[in-house]
């Protein structure tokens, strides 16, 4: 069986924090691969409230063009292929399914929402367990050990202290320099791969 990190999110933009976590997190863990899995378009804009969201198929494009340069890293187009958001623990169901032994990886950022913004929590704990990644320098032993639901399920949390490097690259900021036309400001945070982001909006505005 292949174990693999299961990384969801928006990714909109992948950014070069989204990358050097995920790898530093497969080798911290001594995992084979980082399933990277995107968001619906729908539920970034609907659900999340976003104020720009690139299309399903740019962010597919732009993950598909940056895991062409990392052995590691895998794309899964099978949230976005659904109907409607599937809700975590499913897509790590369906994850298993396809001959994966899964463990969620998320930043320390989404502790917070893990009591009343998620569902199936004690199923993804005792089934998959959670990889936590450092993010925004949060102090994430603390977090877990001061608060009365994250400590009830820190046996099934692993915390990988992620270098400073990556703290605080954001998507956000990369949108918004990219709206003010400016995204040599944030040049850094922009993998190679996709450092021409104006071409991946194009794409989604053909969409619409």
């Amino acid at each position: 069986m292949i174990r693999a990190l299961v990384f969801g999110g928006a990714f909109n933009p992948p950014t070069a924090a989204h990358i050097g976590t995920a790898g530093f997190a497969r080798d911290y863990l001594n995992y084979d691969c980082v399933v990277f899995v995107p968001s619906k378009q729908t539920y970034i804009r609907e659900d999340q409230g976003k104020e720009f969201a690139f299309s399903d198929t740019a962010r597919l494009d732009m993950l598909r063009k940056i895991a062409a340069d990392h052995g590691w890293m895998q794309v899964s187009d099978h949230e976005i292929r659904q109907p409607e958001q599937p809700r975590t623990y499913a897509t790590l169901c369906w994850l298993r399914g396809q001959g994966l032994t899964p463990k969620l990886l998320m930043g320390s950022d989404k502790l917070k929402e893990l009591e009343s913004g998620w569902r199936f929590v004690p199923e993804i704990c005792r089934e998959f367990g959670i990889a936590v990644m450092t993010r925004n320098g949060d102090p994430v032993r603390e977090i877990i050990q001061t608060d009365h639901f994250l400590s009830g399920i820190s046996a099934y949390l692993e915390w990988i202290p992620t270098p400073d490097t990556w703290q605080r690259m954001s998507s956000t900021a990369v949108r918004r320099a990219m709206a003010a036309g400016n995204l040599d400001s944030v040049r850094d945070m922009i993998p190679p791969e996709i450092r021409n982001l104006q071409e991946f909006a194009e794409a989604r505005e053909n969409e619409r």
